[in-house]
């Protein structure tokens, strides 16, 4: 008998996925509980019309997220901060600074998406990693200067 799953199921299958099972399997427990229905031409149908629409959505996505991340690369952060004579710098630049200064240029972003492992505490040129939708990634450009 063929059920399309409703729910991830270990040894069986994920979400979407078209399986062959055991009638008693599928009509006493699968089905009741809701975790698969019926495969018949109706619901395979369905199935295939909301594989097609989250595709287009993924694609929508991923084409914004790389719109976005073609702004935050051509973008390049730059602060002045009172620094010692090693280049170490009094205080930090912590992401919620990288937000705020992307904000100012218009890029609207979370702060929670800027993957910054640790507060920058030196001058110079860094990379920062920006996490953006449909699992795509923006490598921002930090330039921290010497305060005078």
């Amino acid at each position: 008998m063929q059920i399309i799953l409703k729910e991830n199921i270990e040894g069986l299958g994920q979400i979407g996925d078209l399986v062959t099972v055991k009638p008693g399997y599928a009509r006493n427990y699968l089905i009741p509980r809701s975790l698969g229905i019926l495969a018949n031409t109706r619901n395979v149908k369905e199935l295939e019309h909301q594989k097609r629409q989250m595709e287009r959505k993924l694609q929508l996505l991923t084409q914004q997220a790389n719109i976005l991340k073609g702004k935050i690369e051509a973008f390049t952060c730059v602060f002045e901060h009172r620094a010692g004579e090693d280049g170490k710098l009094f205080g930090s630049v912590t992401s919620q600074e990288i937000a705020a200064k992307l904000i100012e240029a218009g890029i609207e972003i979370d702060r929670k998406k800027i993957q910054l492992e640790e507060p920058i505490k030196s001058l110079g040129d860094h990379e920062v990693a920006i996490k953006l939708q449909a699992g795509v990634i923006a490598q921002a450009k930090v330039t921290v200067n010497a305060a005078e």
